[in-house]
């Protein structure tokens, strides 16, 4: 199982990029939170507000799941990361369900 971090600029983009990875069944269940985000952008440490995205998903749609948000996402360099992850039986298999 993996997990796929995403920021996002607000809530509207991250509920967005999650229902179209819902709906393609690249992904079985999205968490979404507000975040602070502090970081290095054009030479200047940027302190903002974002949205995460946390994302459960197989290993064999991960890179799906990074084309298709690269489509959606309004960054010019998006933050996606990929979380090795182990569950429990009875979640992966439901996991596994939802996503064909």
């Amino acid at each position: 199982m993996t997990m796929v971090y995403i920021t996002c600029k607000d809530r509207k983009e991250a509920e967005k990029i999650s229902m179209d990875l819902l709906r393609k069944r690249l992904i079985a269940c999205a968490n979404i939170f507000p975040i602070k985000s502090m970081y290095w952008w054009e030479g200047k440490i940027v302190n903002d507000s974002e949205f995460a995205i946390v994302a459960k998903t197989s290993n064999k749609n991960f890179k799906k799941a990074v084309k298709e948000i690269k489509k959606l996402h309004s960054y010019e360099i998006p933050c996606i990361l990929r979380v090795k992850a182990s569950a429990n039986k009875d979640y992966e298999k439901w996991a596994n369900k939802e996503m064909g």
